[in-house]
């Protein structure tokens, strides 16, 4: 039998906000536990809620960045369980009102474009947490991040591949950083996502028994529990068994998921509105006033990049993909006055690459954009050719100098003397016989051989196009 995996997301992003939801104790990460918890926090009896305004300006920023429904009128509702890490005995939440309603966001997987629908976005604070393995044979309780404001975004079951869910991921991640509303720091647990997945017979339009992996905080780690959630559950159906409804975990060190518990129901959680909480009531006044201080949304960018800059579509599409690769091509092209397109080719290219390989944000980048673009202006004016500027640029990202004082210390400046050059061209014509039989004989090839025999020669300062000619004259000559 052929089997189609069908896979929604749960994510949850911390609000980058200074304060907590309902209270004004600190979100500062890496506090000694539990001194960011205050009377509220902790559930102190006879403590009251109160709504932290920005918490709300950031759910109606993501809403407007994905073209979302805004819930005029919001319900927060009690969402009740126990747990040692959540004093009060139940989490404040959103249920049957969100702040944020239906929206959608297009995501690129290959080739092809695939556009995922989100169910909604409410607000809710986050729990404590528990910590296992300080104290032997105990559980230490840090309220520190109790009552952090997060926004939990849910999508339909979309999507249908684990490359799909990630590109979804990545992409969404990308935005909430792009728009202000999260850090992004997945280490520090401010971008998590819950992944519900489930397999049925393809062709069939009936959704089967999901099981939800819990709490992955790694888009490598999302991939791999997926895959293996996948095949185990393919391998259990084949083999005449029977998927439960269940939360899962996934364990890096084996690469497979485990069982938690039995997957909770909305009524097991005996939902209620709050009735500490009045109802969260949105005018237009509020949501000009946030649409006022957006920022230019990626896919609109990347257009203006294609007319503006006369970029293609690929290009303009990798360079939006991060708000700090954007803003430090912007930089550079404003300072280098000349093609776009090289500017984002080098972007794309040795500033990419390098900073990959160091695991580097562009925001840490060693060459400013400024440096790019003095880099780039001695391209342009035949001060070097660009295989020399590749040295340059590996110079610089070392610290060694601007790109004028590079050229100036290590003598790099291309040689356009056509005299020079011209010495050059016969030494390497009297030099390489044979290729210049064949060249003449109709081998182009032998041309390039012969180009590179002449750079070689001078040490890579010739210029290219006057080698090219000088050349091309000797040998009709």
């Amino acid at each position: 039998m052929q089997w189609e995996v069908v896979i929604g997301l749960e994510t949850h992003v911390q609000l980058q906000t200074k304060t907590k939801i309902f209270c004004g104790a600190s979100t500062a990460f890496g506090a000694e536990p539990n001194t960011q918890a205050d009377a509220v926090s902790i559930a102190l009896p006879g403590v009251l809620p109160v709504l932290n305004r920005e918490a709300v300006q950031c759910a109606i920023r993501f809403a407007l960045a994905i073209d979302a429904e805004i819930g005029r009128r919001s319900v927060f509702a009690r969402k009740n369980y126990f747990y040692p890490d959540l004093p009060k005995g139940y989490q404040i939440s959103q249920y049957e009102l969100p702040v944020v309603g239906k929206g959608k966001l297009t995501i690129q997987v290959g080739d092809a474009e695939k556009t995922i629908n989100i169910t909604r976005a409410h607000l809710e604070e986050d729990a404590g947490k528990s910590l296992h393995g300080d104290f032997h044979g105990m559980t230490g309780i840090d309220l520190n991040r109790a009552g952090t404001p997060l926004l939990e975004i849910v999508t339909e079951p979309d999507m249908r591949s684990a490359a799909e869910a990630v590109a979804y991921a990545k992409k969404l991640h990308e935005l909430v950083m792009w728009v202000g509303i999260c850090d992004g720091n997945m280490q520090e647990g401010s971008f998590r996502c819950d992944v519900n997945v489930s397999v049925r017979p393809k062709g069939s339009d009936k959704l089967g028994t999901r099981r939800e992996i819990k709490n992955l905080n790694s888009f490598r780690f999302m991939q791999q529990a997926i895959e293996y959630e996948t095949r185990w559950q393919i391998e259990t159906l084949e083999d005449g068994g029977t998927i439960h409804q269940a939360t899962v975990l996934f364990d890096p060190d084996t690469g497979e998921t485990r069982a938690m518990r039995s997957k909770e129901e909305a009524n097991d959680y005996r939902y209620f509105p709050d009735p500490d909480l009045l109802p969260l009531v949105i005018s237009e006044a509020d949501i000009e006033a946030v649409k006022a201080r957006m920022p230019e949304l990626p896919e609109d960018m990347k257009n203006r990049f294609e007319q503006e800059y006369g970029l293609p579509a690929y290009d303009a599409t990798t360079i939006t993909s991060s708000r700090g690769m954007a803003d430090y091509f912007v930089a550079a092209v404003a300072e280098f006055g000349g093609e776009a397109k090289l500017v984002a080719n080098w972007v794309m290219g040795s500033v990419a690459a390098k900073l990959n390989e160091e695991g580097k944000d562009i925001a840490a980048s060693p060459v400013s954009p400024m440096q790019l673009a003095g880099l780039l202006k001695r391209i342009a004016d035949n001060t070097i050719s660009g295989k020399i500027a590749k040295d340059v640029f590996a110079a610089m990202w070392v610290g060694e100098g601007d790109a004028d004082s590079i050229i100036e210390q290590k003598g790099l400046k291309q040689v356009s003397d056509s005299g020079a050059i011209e010495v050059i061209v016969d030494e390497v014509l009297a030099a390489n016989a044979a290729m210049v039989a064949e060249y003449k004989a109709g081998k182009e090839k032998a041309f390039n051989g012969l180009v590179g025999q002449c750079m070689k020669a001078s040490k890579g300062k010739a210029n290219p196009a006057q080698v090219n000619e000088i050349l091309k004259n000797k040998l009709a000559g």
